[in-house]
């Protein structure tokens, strides 16, 4: 693989803030201050040179045709629609500038859960049986059975998620779906909640596809929270023994070799069918009988070196957090390479 070393890279990013106008989960998918300065230090630490550039930026298009770039590094999450993780790869595409990760069609596709999830069902790859209500006052269609899990059908980081989205009778659902809609004004999606071990595959690709060791997110220590499942509390306070937050990690997983090698096939599916670029991070639930129910894929994983969950598969796999990141640069690169 031919390699471009001291590279001009800008870093795409939105940066974490606080507004008390907005709901409290509103700004959880920006990233912080820490996890930006990590990226900037890894990809210096390589050789290259690094310019950071909040996407609130005015006039993001100006700049970059004012400013030549070898590649973008990018973590945006967007800012505005249903679909926003795509907005500034748009831009990009449209200046004709490479970048990292998945392109505009599959972050936007992977926004979108029941589009996914249709394309899953079609691609044979098991996730929980769903339905979308737009309105609030559909007929839930025949055959589900409780316990179910309301959802934002176009949200990430577990915005609108937390353990009163899991219903267990017809009056819970209907709240919590009205609730979701006038919120999130958005579709709201509703699934089969599945009990289960809460996994992560993280795939990465670095001159080869790489499947990362599973991690096993253990919530059975977190009996006074009663959230049980990767709620937006969960993620958002980590670790907070007051508020009963404390999940275990295992990773690898605590799985045998068969299971293990059916939940990473089932990642891999996903990220090829949803067409996946340099990385990707799928969640799944592995129900009674071992069967990897696959919940979401994001496309754009948190990379935050010391709590997000890709960096530690990545660190279970023997790598360093400069060099995960200089292998997602180097994907790109050799993308940009052989188009």
């Amino acid at each position: 693989m031919q390699y471009q070393l001291n590279m001009k890279i800008a870093l795409t990013y939105n940066l974490k803030k606080k507004d008390s106008t907005k709901p409290e989960d509103y700004f959880s998918e920006y990233d912080s201050e820490d996890t930006i300065n990590a990226i900037i230090s890894a990809l210096k630490a390589k050789g290259h040179h690094v310019e950071a550039i909040d996407v609130e930026y005015p006039n993001l298009i100006s700049y970059f045709r004012k400013n030549r770039v070898d590649m973008v590094f990018n973590i945006a999450e967007g800012k505005h629609s249903k679909f926003r993780e795509s907005e500034v790869p748009a831009v990009l595409d449209y200046l004709n500038i490479p970048y990292t990760g998945s392109n505009t069609f599959s972050l936007a596709l992977a926004m979108n859960k029941a589009l996914t999830k249709k394309i899953l069902n079609a691609e044979n790859i098991p996730t929980p049986r769903f339905q979308l209500f737009s309105k609030g006052n559909e007929e839930l269609e025949p055959g589900f059975e409780f316990p179910l899990i309301v959802k934002p059908n176009c949200e990430g980081s577990a915005k609108g998620i937390n353990k009163s989205n899991v219903v267990n009778s017809s009056e819970e659902l209907y709240k919590k779906i009205n609730e979701t809609i006038k919120l999130y004004k958005q579709e709201a999606l509703v699934e089969e909640f599945i009990e289960g071990k809460e996994l992560t595959v993280g795939i990465l690709e670095n001159g080869k596809t790489t499947i990362l060791p599973i991690l096993e997110i253990d919530f059975s220590s977190c009996q006074t929270s009663g959230e049980f499942f990767y709620s937006w509390r969960m993620k958002e306070y980590q670790g907070n023994k007051e508020l009963g937050l404390v999940p275990t990690f295992h990773c690898p997983a605590r799985l045998d070799k068969e299971i293990e090698d059916r939940v990473k096939q089932a990642a891999l599916k996903t990220h090829h069918a949803v067409g996946c670029l340099d990385i990707s991070r799928t969640d799944i639930r592995l129900n009674k009988d071992n069967i990897p129910y696959v919940l979401e894929i994001n496309p754009l994983p948190g990379l935050d070196p010391k709590e997000s969950n890709f960096p530690i598969m990545a660190y279970a796999a023997g790598m360093k957090y400069e060099d995960l990141i200089e292998a997602i640069l180097m994907s790109a690169s050799e993308r940009k390479r052989l188009n």
